[in-house]
């Protein structure tokens, strides 16, 4: 009985239902902070940008959900992801990229005209830790999916996901200067990283499914 109270109380689906809720909250703030910051133009402005500000308790709430969603994410995958040494590493960069968003969330990033500061210097810092840690994490994943029969046939999508990824992460790269419409390759990578993220947790939700009915049928 004590072995199988969380399935019969469905605790494994609430795993990766959790996690895919705190990344819809990130999606809905940001469209929240484009309404009421429609000063902040979106070819110029990154979304860090709206941490700035009399809303920025908004956006530092959408990083800490992304946080989240991360960290209870990285659980699932170890809960019921593919058995692997390099599923258990993108899992374990998940939750390095967990952390580095806390600091994200904490140290709120400089204006293009702001001089610099530390508090920003900071927050670059720990957004190429994100995207290097988000990037290593996608390609240790979709090399594990191949690995376990149960996670093979979510192989192809996640290479996929990996290649965009690196296409868009590399098309913000090349519009990191003035006059080049960087605002909107940071929400090209974003949406397709929020993508990534809930693939991730409907995967997982199926998966968790299934061992909840292995659990009932034992």
């Amino acid at each position: 009985m004590f072995v199988l109270w969380p399935a019969r109380l469905g605790l494994y689906r609430m795993v990766p239902q959790a996690a895919g809720g705190f990344f819809v909250y990130f999606a809905i703030a940001l469209l929240v902070l484009h309404a009421i910051r429609p000063d902040y133009t979106i070819g110029d402005h990154m979304i860090s940008d709206y941490a700035v500000g009399r809303w920025g308790w908004i956006m530092t709430s959408a990083f800490s959900a992304l946080s989240l969603g991360c960290f209870i994410l990285a659980i699932g995958f170890i809960r019921d992801g593919p058995r692997s040494w390099l599923a258990w590493a993108g899992a374990a960069l998940l939750v390095v990229a967990s952390a580095g968003l806390i600091v994200t969330a904490l140290f709120p990033t400089d204006l293009e005209t702001a001089p610099s500061t530390r508090t920003g210097d900071i927050h670059a810092i720990s957004f190429l830790v994100n995207v290097v840690c988000v990037l290593a994490s996608t390609l240790c994943l979709a090399v594990g999916f191949r690995g376990d029969p149960r996670w093979h046939s979510r192989a192809g999508p996640a290479l996929i996901f990996a290649a965009l990824l690196v296409a868009s992460f590399v098309a913000q790269f090349m519009t990191l200067h003035r006059g080049a419409p960087y605002g909107i390759t940071n929400r090209l990578f974003v949406v397709v990283l929020l993508a990534w993220f809930l693939s991730n947790s409907f995967w997982l939700a199926k998966a968790s499914g299934k061992r909840e009915e292995l659990d009932h049928v034992r």
